[in-house]
């Protein structure tokens, strides 16, 4: 969805919320170009503060696009604020419910009119001490084997000088340096048609953190651990055979 089609509350939510992202941030963008104006596509950000949400959006509406971000249902359900959340097309969704169906359906829906729709994989804030990319859920998978709309990746860093998850603090101090890289469609084709299976959405979910993981290294530094630890079996205490003096 362009700007050109926003509507009233949209234009309202752009009018409280950029002068105050502007104002409190000093921002490096890149790869926007990969943000097509038109078109369906899932945006999969890392995840590392609070703040993640307001700076990714600001990121991609300046891109041009206009963020579409999944919320939990019972927000929408709160009066006004509920109201105005639908009103700027965001999604609610349905957790650990019978009715999470009903929330890919949406998803499904506002791919399917052309829309941005925001997923972060790791469905939470990272729990790495450093703050690098864990091991991801299966949701932005699913989507893309449903729907075949591109994966673009969005690797931020800066967000936790805004708010820190780890200490729960907020920063208010302005200019507050963040960056932003969007990165060219993730290739899942090899999937292309697959039966979701959890094999499949596992594999596909890997290749997603891993890009994720890649292109942070690449703002940050440094050399980041790997997603998960892969179980090892406890071996044997073999002791060595006595020998005969």
């Amino acid at each position: 969805m362009g700007r050109r089609r926003l509507g009233f509350w949209q234009w309202f939510a752009v009018v409280l919320v950029k002068p105050v992202m502007t104002v409190w941030t000093r921002r490096t963008w890149r790869g926007m170009e990969h943000l097509d104006q038109d078109g369906p596509v899932i945006i999969v950000p890392n995840h590392i503060s609070h703040a993640d949400p307001l700076v990714s959006a600001h990121f991609v509406y300046d891109a041009g696009r206009w963020p579409q971000f999944l919320g939990k249902a019972s927000v929408f359900k709160v009066p006004v604020i509920g109201w105005i959340l639908h009103r700027c097309k965001q999604i609610p969704v349905e957790r650990g419910s019978v009715d999470a169906v009903k929330s890919l359906d949406a998803l499904v829906k506002a791919l399917d009119e052309g829309g941005a729709v925001i997923i972060y994989p790791e469905g939470t804030t990272s729990r790495e001490p450093d703050l690098w990319p864990m091991k991801g859920k299966t949701g932005a998978a699913r989507l893309a084997l449903a729907t075949g709309a591109p994966v673009v990746p969005l690797a931020m860093w800066g967000p936790e000088r805004i708010f820190d998850p780890r200490r729960a603090r907020i920063n208010l101090r302005p200019r507050i340096p963040v960056t932003v890289v969007a990165g060219p469609p993730i290739d899942l084709s090899r999937w292309a048609g697959a039966a979701p299976s959890r094999q499949v959405l596992e594999e596909m979910t890997d290749v997603i953190m891993l890009r994720l993981r890649d292109m942070l290294a690449d703002i940050r530094g440094g050399t980041p651990p790997p997603l998960w630890q892969r179980a090892t079996r406890p071996q044997p205490d073999r002791q060595r055979p006595e020998t005969a003096a």
